[in-house]
């Protein structure tokens, strides 16, 4: 049991909760598509579970891979130095078969939900194996990250629908500078270590300021994405309350992250950001089911069926 503990905390299996949800807002907006266009949909149990697993297994191969492809870098690092793998806790070539089990159960899964998304799960490796190295060579690493990030709700509307459209990719850029922006702000307080070793990081290279300068201008864009959403799809309510706990938070993290106080960080990176993310869908997720089951031809069916 104490093995697979150690396992999940490689993995920060916590920090699911930043991507997870939009990935079900994703699912939901395809089932919402196949109602509208009155398309059957006989495994939604089996196509949930399997954007579940996808998630999972994506992410836990991305993270697994960055911390073995970091793991020089963390033993110099005192603020890293405990994780598993440089503390001795779970060995590099342990680490490695685990990625390589999670990319092929990732890969497996993908193929058991449409050919689209089989033949696009490669690609999704690439994108988010490839940050891991991006620290070496970009400060623009934040940005890689969050596209890795956001392929979660426009990869869950591919398995639903089997197709692009422009209502997820609006959540997916909301995704893209949302995390761009969190983890900017994450990256501070390895500023001066991240200097010594001339690793890249926008902190690094443009300082403790502007990166918080930068981090508000990618949050202002992300939360214009989730208003344009809000147009596009045509919301109710329930998605204004989930808009104003998102911005909210995003504003709250830059209240309590200074300059001169970093002491704050690990609550505006897991905390707001949690909250942001759980509650927002909890209301975009609450709006959609009720366009679904207020839809005029639902309504007109279960009239009949009465």
């Amino acid at each position: 049991m104490s093995g697979v503990k150690n396992y999940l905390s490689l993995v920060k299996f916590s920090h699911t909760i930043f991507a997870m949800p939009f990935a079900i807002i994703g699912f939901m907006l395809g089932v919402q598509y196949l109602h509208q266009n009155q398309i059957p949909f006989e495994n939604k149990g089996f196509i949930f579970v399997a954007v579940i697993v996808c998630m999972v297994t994506a992410r836990s191969t991305a993270m697994a891979f960055n911390r073995y492809l970091d793991r020089h870098f963390d033993k110099l690092n005192p603020r890293t130095a405990i994780r598993e793998i440089p503390a001795g806790i779970i060995k590099a070539e342990k680490a490695l078969v685990f990625i390589f089990i999670n990319a092929g159960l990732f890969m497996t899964t993908t193929y058991f939900i449409n050919p689209i998304c089989f033949y696009l799960s490669p690609v999704a490796l690439l994108v988010i194996l490839f940050y891991s190295y991006t620290k070496r060579f970009t400060y623009l690493c934040h940005l890689v990250l969050g596209v890795g990030l956001s392929l979660a709700p426009i990869g869950a509307y591919l398995a639903v629908t089997g197709h692009f459209d422009l209502l997820p990719l609006l959540f997916s850029f909301s995704v893209v500078f949302w995390v761009s922006g969190f983890d900017i702000i994450y990256a501070l307080q390895d500023i001066d270590f991240d200097q010594s070793q001339s690793l890249y990081s926008i902190p690094s290279y443009w300082g403790l300021t502007k990166a918080l300068n930068i981090a508000r201008v990618l949050h202002v864009l992300s939360a214009s994405f989730v208003i344009a959403a809000y147009f596009q799809g045509n919301f109710n309510l329930f998605y204004i309350g989930g808009l104003l706990v998102f911005i909210g938070m995003l504003f709250y993290q830059h209240s309590i992250v200074k300059p001169q106080d970093l002491s704050k960080v690990n609550i505006a990176f897991m905390t707001a950001n949690g909250i942001a993310s759980i509650v927002f869908s909890i209301f975009v997720i609450a709006s959609i089911y009720y366009q679904i089951s207020h839809d005029p031809i639902i309504a007109s069916y279960k009239t009949l069926t009465q």
